[in-house]
């Protein structure tokens, strides 16, 4: 897949283009509609999709303190676009001169470095440019002054509820990994970076890798049976994410940790990719390290079951 990270890049791909425009967080099944739409589109016309997406997610820029939390940071949300087997990815850099920019300025330089622009498509809701005034209306009026097309890509229903990324967070935050998944059209997963910690794993038996995550909804603090995908190869294992009242020593500071079955490699530094296959129970302060290796075997052995 092809990283573009400017419009005036849109110049030197074949014509005509088909543009997918969204804030994709996530990457679920309404974005994928809003992609696949465009990419079917581009395919009986002879054309190339582009699908164009922001980075930071423009509530950062905008309002940084109600910001959502992110399902997919940037890195995550290309892998995931790269997935779906899109060739062409323009990321524009959004922040406070961009978010400045005329809903009309933003699709002129569009068109202008498109050669041509036949197509934008974008969810039903969109809205775009200062002030959020672009939206869905607006655009098909500037498509039919600019000889453009707009599809705008109604709402995608699950046993009834609208898929969103709100939905989505939600449903993570309460722990319905099940119904997250339904409307992501995959499992829930997390990528993070492999970071030193206090190796007090590796001390009492049961090294784990302690993960920066990129993304920023979890699921409740607790003990899940997992897997996870290091360098392409998938491996099972078992996730504690919470504070670890045992050892932590009073601090209050969020960890994500997964001890891998059957492994022995030095991956600091290498991304993971977790998924949590179930809950196994919540987090709980022992008497002892003891105890608590006793319980971890207890854990890995349950987790082996999953």
């Amino acid at each position: 897949m092809e990283l573009l990270r400017s419009i005036p890049e849109l110049a030197r791909l074949r014509g005509p283009l088909f543009l997918a425009i969204g804030v994709f967080d996530g990457v679920h099944r309404g974005h994928q509609a809003v992609i696949s739409t465009s990419a079917d589109h581009a395919r009986v016309a002879n054309g190339t999709p582009v699908v164009v997406t922001f980075d930071p997610h423009p509530e950062k820029v905008l309002r940084p303190q109600a910001a959502p939390h992110l399902l997919s940071a940037t890195k995550h949300k290309i892998a995931l676009i790269r997935a779906l087997g899109v060739e062409h990815l323009l990321i524009i850099t959004f922040d406070k001169q961009f978010a400045a920019t005329e809903p009309e300025d933003f699709v002129a330089q569009l068109v202008n470095h498109s050669k041509p622009l036949r197509e934008i498509c974008v969810g039903h809701e969109w809205s775009f440019g200062k002030n959020r005034r672009g939206n869905l209306d607006l655009l098909k009026g500037l498509g039919a002054k600019s000889s453009f097309d707009v599809v705008g890509i109604p709402p995608v229903k699950i046993n009834g509820a609208v898929v969103s990324s709100t939905a989505i967070r939600q449903a993570v935050e309460k722990g319905d990994l099940a119904k997250a998944a339904e409307m992501l059209g995959r499992e829930y997963t997390i990528l993070g970076t492999v970071t030193h910690g206090d190796n007090l794993g590796k001390k009492i038996g049961f090294p784990t890798a302690n993960l920066s995550a990129h993304s920023e909804q979890f699921p409740p603090n607790g003990v899940y049976a997992a897997k996870a995908w290091v360098d392409g190869e998938l491996y099972r294992g078992v996730i504690n994410l919470g504070v670890r009242p045992t050892v932590s020593g009073g601090k209050a500071e969020r960890v994500l940790e997964i001890y891998l079955f059957d492994f022995d490699r030095d991956i600091y530094g290498h991304d993971v990719e977790v998924h949590f296959l179930k809950f196994l129970r919540l987090e709980k302060k022992f008497e002892n390290l003891d105890a608590l290796v006793q319980q971890i075997r207890q854990d890995v052995q349950q987790a082996r079951e999953v």
